[in-house]
């Protein structure tokens, strides 16, 4: 009987104290939300992870890298994009929560080293920041801040402008078209010279001035010359 009611009770604490975790678990959660729906822009100082710290494993589990747009955030979720901005200077950068902290009063946010040169707080080191969450716009629905152009309404016979590849064909295809008709236009006309140009038959060529004057000095020497055979003498009775 003893070991029953120790039991019963037992299990009844068990259950109390089940019920007291899930409370505070559930205040917890509200006033996170309470707190990042009250306080989207939050106002400090910022710090910057130096170099040495590359390679450290964050909260989240992913490497640090100076390089990377990073930072460390004690309340809000891993991955959420946060704008900071150093309101001496007025620049600002959109960095990712992977890791916690900082745990130092009055700092708000630790960043990467390439997120305090974006800002230009690395030669103070420690500055006063503020940090509110970055919402950008989501694809595909259309932010409230562009204005889309009107589109006409046309027919579905297609667009009126030919692929690349068959402006290339058809333009090859022209200009062998056109080498084509000027090699025959240039063939016609060697045939048209070759065939209207006279032939001279070689038999019947005119005789040249120096073949002329040769025909003229032998006549004239054989005039100045007489035949001196042995016949003619005799007629001549010589």
């Amino acid at each position: 009987m003893r070991n029953i009611n120790y039991y019963i009770y037992w299990n009844q604490s068990l259950m109390l104290s089940l019920r007291r975790a899930c409370i505070v678990i559930i205040i917890s959660h509200f006033s996170l939300l309470i707190t990042h729906s009250s306080a989207q822009t939050q106002e400090g100082k910022a710090s910057f992870y130096a170099q040495k710290f590359t390679g450290r494993m964050t909260a989240s589990g992913e490497r640090m890298h100076h390089d990377s747009l990073t930072c460390a955030h004690r309340t809000y979720p891993f991955g959420t994009l946060l704008k900071v901005t150093n309101p001496a200077n007025g620049k600002s950068v959109i960095v990712r929560v992977t890791d916690r902290g900082p745990y130092v009063k009055g700092r708000i946010i630790d960043l990467s080293a390439r997120a305090a040169r974006e800002i230009g707080i690395i030669a103070q080191g420690i500055a006063p920041v503020i940090v509110e969450r970055h919402s950008p716009a989501i694809v595909p629905f259309k932010p409230d801040d562009i204005e889309l152009p009107d589109f006409e309404i046309g027919t579905n016979d297609g667009s009126d402008s030919k692929p690349i590849w068959v402006a290339l064909k058809e333009d090859r295809d022209r200009q062998i078209r056109e080498q084509k008709v000027r090699e025959q236009k240039a063939l016609k006309k060697k045939t048209q010279a070759a065939t209207s140009q006279p032939v001279n038959n070689p038999t019947e060529a005119p005789a040249t001035v120096n073949e002329k004057k040769d025909e003229d000095i032998i006549l004239e020497n054989i005039n100045k010359n007489p035949n001196k055979s042995k016949a003619y003498l005799k007629r001549q009775g010589k």
